[in-house]
């Protein structure tokens, strides 16, 4: 059985679980793992020892996007400053 996620990794998200998340690419509801076993296995009602094996394969990837804030000269902050005052005159 193959599955297709998304994995999200941001060390500097605000919450825990968003800083590794694992997501369908579709809906981006996050995976019940147990419930996909199941469902491999067209389980019956009862106890069942199993061995999963996952094979992870880097299909793309897509950096993650900052802001980007450029540092502004005192002369341009001091022409913008001025522009903001005639704009609003």
């Amino acid at each position: 059985m193959t599955k297709h996620y998304l994995l999200s990794l941001n060390p500097t998200a605000k919450h825990d679980w968003d800083r590794c998340a694992l997501r369908d690419p579709i809906t981006a509801k996050r995976p019940e793992l147990a419930k996909l076993i199941a469902e491999a296995i067209d389980a019956e009602p009862g106890t069942y020892l199993v061995s999963v094996n996952i094979e992870v394969k880097v299909l793309e990837q897509a950096p993650m996007h900052q802001a980007e804030q450029l540092p502004i000269s005192p002369a341009e902050r001091s022409s913008t400053h001025a522009q903001f005052k005639e704009l609003a005159a």
